[in-house]
């Protein structure tokens, strides 16, 4: 009672009220929110799944997010990236979204990356952030990304969607026989569409992205003690289906 005290006594009134739902809830109460406040996530990717991230896990109470992306925003992005508007048309999507979530939530810290990230900036960031989500749409972006998440042990919440399917997987070695990206996906191809060429679902990024907020969050609460599935989501036929992931004992990153 002292220690919950103790906790309710650096957060001020106004904080009390705007996180009230997460603090009546036993498996958060002010211990885990004053965990989610003292975490740093970085979002890779500020478009379609960076959105629905940056906004749940901004309001979540997230204490600093970083949100890293070298485009900008078009027409075409609106139909689905619900953190731009017309207004912010021809501006960078990192900038546009930051400026978003800094006036959903002061209480959070965002920092952005105008930029495309190389090695260097990228391995840096990693190892300065709890969790990284990765909302990019290039296999070459997440094949790095994964490399480094390996390197530095932080945990990488993955998502993907295409067309009317999505993806959504938790990446954490610390975990016992935890696999890794390259691990379920050894033979990476730039010869994937994107969703420029074969269209997405708008709706179905706002499913994955939340989840990949939640997904973010459970493992910042420490939620997660064994490597989830794999999960898929069929936006027409509505139905989810899971499958177990296996560590590769070849897989050419985390061997």
């Amino acid at each position: 009672m002292t220690e919950r005290r103790a906790l309710r006594a650096e957060m001020d009134d106004a904080l009390l009220d705007r996180y009230s739902r997460h603090l009546l809830m036993p498996e958060i109460d002010v211990s885990g929110q004053e965990r989610l406040r003292n975490s740093r996530v970085l979002i890779v990717g500020a478009g379609g799944l960076g959105c629905p991230v940056a906004l749940y896990l901004g309001a979540a109470g997230i204490g600093a997010l970083t949100i890293a992306d070298g485009d900008q925003v078009e027409v075409s992005n609106l139909q689905r990236q619900i953190g731009h508007t017309h207004a912010e048309l021809g501006e960078n999507k990192a900038i546009s979204l930051r400026e978003t979530l800094s006036a959903l939530n002061v209480d959070c810290q965002v920092a952005a990356e105008a930029r495309y990230l190389d090695e260097v900036s990228l391995a840096g960031l990693i190892a300065t952030h709890d969790v990284v989500v990765d909302c990019s749409d290039n296999f070459m972006t997440r094949d790095l990304v994964n490399r480094f998440c390996v390197q530095h042990k932080t945990p990488l919440v993955s998502g993907a969607a295409i067309r009317a399917e999505g993806q959504l997987a938790v990446f954490d070695l610390r975990l016992p026989d935890a696999p890794c990206y390259r691990c379920v996906y050894p033979d990476l191809s730039e010869d994937a569409l994107g969703c420029n060429e074969a269209g997405v679902l708008g709706p179905l990024v706002g499913v994955i992205g939340s989840m990949q907020a939640l997904e973010t969050v459970n493992v910042l609460l420490g939620k997660i003690k064994m490597p989830r599935p794999l999960l898929t989501f069929s936006a027409f036929d509505g139905q989810f289906q899971s499958f177990r992931l296996r560590k590769r004992s070849d897989c050419v990153v985390c061997r």
